[in-house]
């Protein structure tokens, strides 16, 4: 699933879900999930407004690991798309969605490449 970045002012706070999205992958009798972030593992707890439509997961581990991947300087600037990707129960790998997964083949001059 696609999350985005959460920013208060220009500092990383969390990751936003949609309410879809936590509906179909997330537990409502557990408080807390597992987060994968590159090789550290962390549990976040899942506030009771959660639930109602804030469906922000923060952490200051998250927040840290946020701002420590810089996303090309859009700290604050727009959110940023990210993968949250299911791996157990109530357990998720956060990973930067690739830059180039949604770039076009550039067209080319040279008639060889382009037959």
């Amino acid at each position: 699933m696609v999350v985005k970045t959460h920013c208060s002012g220009r500092v990383f706070t969390g990751v936003i879900v949609s309410a879809l999205n936590v509906r179909r992958y997330f537990s409502r009798d557990s408080a807390v999930i597992e987060l994968q972030l590159d090789h550290l593992v962390i549990q976040c707890g899942l506030r009771p407004d959660f639930w109602q439509g804030h469906t922000e997961i923060r952490d200051p581990r998250l927040a840290a690991w946020l701002e420590s991947k810089n996303f090309n300087g859009r700290r604050g600037d727009a959110p940023v798309p990210l993968a949250l990707i299911p791996s157990g129960k109530n357990a998720f790998r956060l990973q930067p969605i690739a830059a180039h997964r949604n770039a076009r083949p550039k067209p080319t001059l040279d008639p060889i490449r382009a037959a």
